[in-house]
Protein backbone atom coordinates (compact mmCIF):
# COMPACT_ATOMS: atom_id res chain seq x y z
CA UNK A 1 0.00 0.00 0.00
CA UNK A 2 1.58 3.27 -1.15
CA UNK A 3 0.71 6.20 1.16
CA UNK A 4 1.87 9.80 0.73
CA UNK A 5 0.46 12.79 2.63
CA UNK A 6 -2.34 10.56 3.98
CA UNK A 7 -3.33 9.64 0.44
CA UNK A 8 -3.21 6.10 -0.87
CA UNK A 9 -1.95 5.67 -4.40
CA UNK A 10 -3.18 2.91 -6.64
CA UNK A 11 -1.22 -0.30 -6.91
CA UNK A 12 -2.17 -3.87 -7.74
CA UNK A 13 -3.08 -4.63 -4.11
CA UNK A 14 -5.85 -2.01 -3.97
CA UNK A 15 -9.26 -1.83 -5.61
CA UNK A 16 -9.04 1.41 -7.54
CA UNK A 17 -12.37 2.90 -6.42
CA UNK A 18 -11.37 2.21 -2.79
CA UNK A 19 -8.24 4.29 -3.34
CA UNK A 20 -10.26 7.21 -4.70
CA UNK A 21 -12.81 6.92 -1.87
CA UNK A 22 -10.03 6.87 0.73
CA UNK A 23 -8.49 10.00 -0.75
CA UNK A 24 -11.85 11.83 -0.56
CA UNK A 25 -12.27 11.19 3.18
CA UNK A 26 -10.94 13.55 5.84
CA UNK A 27 -8.98 12.18 8.78
CA UNK A 28 -10.81 11.14 11.96
CA UNK A 29 -14.22 11.27 10.27
CA UNK A 30 -17.21 9.18 11.28
CA UNK A 31 -17.97 6.72 8.44
CA UNK A 32 -20.78 4.32 7.59
CA UNK A 33 -19.87 1.83 4.85
CA UNK A 34 -23.06 0.36 3.38
CA UNK A 35 -22.64 -3.07 1.82
CA UNK A 36 -19.18 -3.25 3.35
CA UNK A 37 -18.48 -6.79 2.10
CA UNK A 38 -15.49 -8.27 3.96
CA UNK A 39 -14.43 -4.92 5.45
CA UNK A 40 -11.49 -4.20 3.13
CA UNK A 41 -12.46 -0.56 2.60
CA UNK A 42 -13.24 0.00 6.28
CA UNK A 43 -9.81 -1.37 7.19
CA UNK A 44 -8.17 0.93 4.64
CA UNK A 45 -9.98 3.98 6.02
CA UNK A 46 -9.21 3.10 9.63
CA UNK A 47 -5.53 2.44 8.90
CA UNK A 48 -4.83 5.48 6.72
CA UNK A 49 -7.33 8.07 7.99
CA UNK A 50 -8.00 6.99 11.62
CA UNK A 51 -11.75 7.11 10.99
CA UNK A 52 -14.49 5.92 13.32
CA UNK A 53 -15.73 3.30 10.86
CA UNK A 54 -18.99 1.37 11.02
CA UNK A 55 -20.52 -0.98 8.45
CA UNK A 56 -23.75 -2.63 7.41
CA UNK A 57 -23.74 -5.83 5.34
CA UNK A 58 -26.53 -8.19 4.31
CA UNK A 59 -24.39 -11.36 4.13
CA UNK A 60 -23.93 -13.08 7.49
CA UNK A 61 -20.69 -14.78 6.36
CA UNK A 62 -19.19 -11.44 5.35
CA UNK A 63 -20.33 -9.85 8.61
CA UNK A 64 -18.47 -12.63 10.42
CA UNK A 65 -15.33 -11.87 8.38
CA UNK A 66 -15.59 -8.22 9.39
CA UNK A 67 -16.08 -9.08 13.05
CA UNK A 68 -13.07 -11.39 12.93
CA UNK A 69 -11.03 -8.36 11.83
CA UNK A 70 -12.31 -6.38 14.80
CA UNK A 71 -14.57 -4.14 12.70
CA UNK A 72 -17.85 -2.68 13.95
CA UNK A 73 -20.29 -4.16 11.43
CA UNK A 74 -23.93 -5.20 11.75
CA UNK A 75 -26.02 -7.43 9.54
CA UNK A 76 -28.76 -5.51 7.78
CA UNK A 77 -30.51 -4.75 4.52
CA UNK A 78 -29.80 -1.20 3.36
CA UNK A 79 -33.02 -1.18 1.31
CA UNK A 80 -34.96 -1.30 4.59
CA UNK A 81 -32.67 -0.47 7.49
CA UNK A 82 -31.25 2.97 6.68
CA UNK A 83 -34.44 4.56 7.99
CA UNK A 84 -33.35 3.53 11.49
CA UNK A 85 -30.31 5.81 11.46
CA UNK A 86 -30.65 9.40 12.81
CA UNK A 87 -30.16 12.42 10.53
CA UNK A 88 -26.52 13.36 9.87
CA UNK A 89 -25.21 10.72 12.24
CA UNK A 90 -22.09 10.25 10.05
CA UNK A 91 -19.68 12.59 8.30
CA UNK A 92 -19.61 10.28 5.27
CA UNK A 93 -21.86 7.47 4.11
CA UNK A 94 -20.12 5.24 1.56
CA UNK A 95 -21.78 3.05 -1.05
CA UNK A 96 -19.19 1.35 -3.27
CA UNK A 97 -20.35 -0.51 -6.39
CA UNK A 98 -23.72 -1.19 -4.75
CA UNK A 99 -26.22 1.48 -5.86
CA UNK A 100 -27.10 -0.56 -8.96
CA UNK A 101 -28.15 -3.46 -6.73
CA UNK A 102 -30.58 -1.42 -4.61
CA UNK A 103 -34.33 -1.90 -5.02
CA UNK A 104 -34.94 1.86 -5.23
CA UNK A 105 -31.70 3.74 -5.99
CA UNK A 106 -33.44 7.13 -6.02
CA UNK A 107 -34.79 6.63 -2.50
CA UNK A 108 -31.42 5.25 -1.39
CA UNK A 109 -29.64 8.39 -2.56
CA UNK A 110 -32.05 10.51 -0.53
CA UNK A 111 -31.39 8.36 2.55
CA UNK A 112 -27.62 8.55 2.11
CA UNK A 113 -27.65 12.34 2.37
CA UNK A 114 -30.04 12.23 5.28
CA UNK A 115 -27.92 9.83 7.33
CA UNK A 116 -24.60 11.36 6.24
CA UNK A 117 -23.42 14.94 5.86
CA UNK A 118 -21.76 13.75 2.67
CA UNK A 119 -22.09 10.63 0.53
CA UNK A 120 -19.40 8.88 -1.50
CA UNK A 121 -20.71 6.57 -4.21
CA UNK A 122 -18.85 4.48 -6.77
CA UNK A 123 -20.68 3.05 -9.77
CA UNK A 124 -19.91 0.80 -12.73
CA UNK A 125 -20.50 2.72 -15.94
CA UNK A 126 -22.87 1.06 -18.40
CA UNK A 127 -21.90 3.78 -20.91
CA UNK A 128 -18.31 2.46 -21.05
CA UNK A 129 -17.21 1.94 -24.65
CA UNK A 130 -16.47 -1.78 -24.26
CA UNK A 131 -19.99 -2.32 -22.89
CA UNK A 132 -21.52 -0.38 -25.78
CA UNK A 133 -19.40 -2.23 -28.34
CA UNK A 134 -20.13 -5.69 -26.93
CA UNK A 135 -23.85 -5.01 -26.88
CA UNK A 136 -23.92 -3.56 -30.40
CA UNK A 137 -21.78 -6.30 -31.99
CA UNK A 138 -22.95 -9.42 -30.15
CA UNK A 139 -26.44 -8.31 -29.12
CA UNK A 140 -25.89 -9.79 -25.65
CA UNK A 141 -25.52 -8.30 -22.18
CA UNK A 142 -21.79 -7.72 -21.66
CA UNK A 143 -19.53 -9.20 -19.00
CA UNK A 144 -16.67 -6.92 -17.92
CA UNK A 145 -14.43 -6.58 -14.83
CA UNK A 146 -16.86 -4.04 -13.37
CA UNK A 147 -19.94 -6.02 -14.52
CA UNK A 148 -18.68 -9.58 -14.02
CA UNK A 149 -21.93 -11.56 -13.75
CA UNK A 150 -24.13 -12.83 -16.54
CA UNK A 151 -27.62 -11.39 -16.94
CA UNK A 152 -29.40 -14.21 -15.06
CA UNK A 153 -27.27 -14.28 -11.90
CA UNK A 154 -26.29 -10.64 -11.50
CA UNK A 155 -27.23 -8.59 -8.45
CA UNK A 156 -27.25 -5.50 -10.66
CA UNK A 157 -30.87 -4.55 -11.34
CA UNK A 158 -30.59 -0.79 -12.04
CA UNK A 159 -27.62 -0.21 -14.33
CA UNK A 160 -26.82 3.37 -15.28
CA UNK A 161 -24.22 5.47 -17.08
CA UNK A 162 -22.12 8.25 -15.60
CA UNK A 163 -24.38 10.75 -17.34
CA UNK A 164 -27.52 9.07 -15.92
CA UNK A 165 -26.08 9.39 -12.42
CA UNK A 166 -25.19 13.06 -12.86
CA UNK A 167 -28.68 13.78 -14.22
CA UNK A 168 -30.22 12.08 -11.15
CA UNK A 169 -28.07 14.16 -8.79
CA UNK A 170 -29.32 17.28 -10.57
CA UNK A 171 -32.94 16.12 -10.16
CA UNK A 172 -32.31 15.63 -6.44
CA UNK A 173 -30.59 19.03 -6.19
CA UNK A 174 -27.42 17.40 -4.84
CA UNK A 175 -24.06 19.09 -5.13
CA UNK A 176 -21.32 17.02 -6.77
CA UNK A 177 -18.24 18.15 -4.83
CA UNK A 178 -15.90 15.76 -6.61
CA UNK A 179 -16.31 13.37 -9.52
CA UNK A 180 -13.65 10.95 -10.72
CA UNK A 181 -13.98 8.66 -13.73
CA UNK A 182 -11.57 5.74 -13.98
CA UNK A 183 -10.51 3.83 -17.07
CA UNK A 184 -9.79 0.12 -17.16
CA UNK A 185 -6.25 0.62 -15.81
CA UNK A 186 -7.33 2.91 -12.99
CA UNK A 187 -6.24 6.15 -14.70
CA UNK A 188 -8.38 9.16 -13.80
CA UNK A 189 -10.33 10.93 -16.55
CA UNK A 190 -11.25 14.61 -16.25
CA UNK A 191 -14.97 15.45 -16.14
CA UNK A 192 -14.15 19.13 -16.51
CA UNK A 193 -12.61 18.70 -19.96
CA UNK A 194 -15.30 16.40 -21.35
CA UNK A 195 -18.23 14.62 -19.74
CA UNK A 196 -18.71 12.84 -23.06
CA UNK A 197 -15.20 11.37 -22.87
CA UNK A 198 -15.58 10.42 -19.20
CA UNK A 199 -18.85 8.64 -19.96
CA UNK A 200 -17.30 6.80 -22.90
CA UNK A 201 -13.86 5.88 -21.52
CA UNK A 202 -14.64 5.57 -17.82
CA UNK A 203 -15.25 1.98 -16.76
CA UNK A 204 -16.40 3.26 -13.36
CA UNK A 205 -16.76 6.52 -11.47
CA UNK A 206 -16.69 7.84 -7.90
CA UNK A 207 -18.76 10.79 -6.68
CA UNK A 208 -18.58 12.89 -3.52
CA UNK A 209 -22.03 14.36 -2.88
CA UNK A 210 -23.56 16.84 -0.47
CA UNK A 211 -26.77 18.81 -0.18
CA UNK A 212 -26.91 22.26 -1.79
Amino acid sequence: MNIKNNKIKFDSSNRVDFVVINNMVKKKSRILDIGCDDGTLLNMLIDSKSVDGRGIEISSSKVNKCLAKGLSVVQGDADRDLVGYPDESFDYVVLSQTIQAMQDPYATLVELLRVGKKAIISIPNFGYWRVRTYLSIFGKMPVTPSLPQTWYNTENIHLCTIKDFIDTCEQLNFKIEQAVALDRKGKQISFAKSLWAANLIGEQAVFLLSKK
